[in-house]
């Protein structure tokens, strides 16, 4: 299933302004509110995948891993004496294709939104949201075991 089909089946919604889509950015609208608001994610060029739903704090999405360490001479307690104090960083891992950004993004939204907000998922008028979640989490199932052998 390609990414716009899939978009489709999870009533995505792609809300990229001009100026977005100018600067290589892609914004998608999920049909769940979180907080009283739709949730948005977006994909950036540069590789970041974000949650975009707070105007200060968009917080990345992407997979994080541990820097090597880095090693920082300082006075030890004894005149004379030198210490050493270990420094790590974690950094996120860039995804530098724009197909695979989006689909981390459903990928992430399957499992982060649609699955653990279920009951938030916004249709009104659908008396079969239970099915709906089935399939979908068999959907996720599907996708997660082709991502792993693939």
């Amino acid at each position: 299933m390609n990414i716009k089909e899939q978009l489709q089946l999870l009533q995505i919604e792609d809300v990229t302004t001009k100026r977005q889509k100018k600067n290589g950015t892609v914004t998608l609208k999920l049909p769940i509110k979180k907080y009283g608001k739709f949730i948005e994610v977006a994909s950036f060029k540069s590789g970041y995948v974000r949650n975009n739903n707070c105007g200060y704090s968009n917080y990345q999405l992407n997979k994080r891993c541990e820097g090597e360490p880095e090693y920082f001479e300082t006075a030890g307690f004894k005149p004379g004496e030198t210490l050493y104090r270990k420094f790590t960083t974690r950094s996120c891992v860039l995804i530098p294709n724009e197909q695979d950004r989006l689909q981390y993004l459903i990928d992430y939204c399957l499992k982060n939104y649609y699955v653990k907000l279920a009951n938030e998922v916004t249709d009104p008028y659908d008396c079969d949201h239970y099915t709906r979640i089935r399939d979908l989490e068999n959907k996720l199932d599907t996708i997660q075991r082709i991502s792993d052998h693939g």
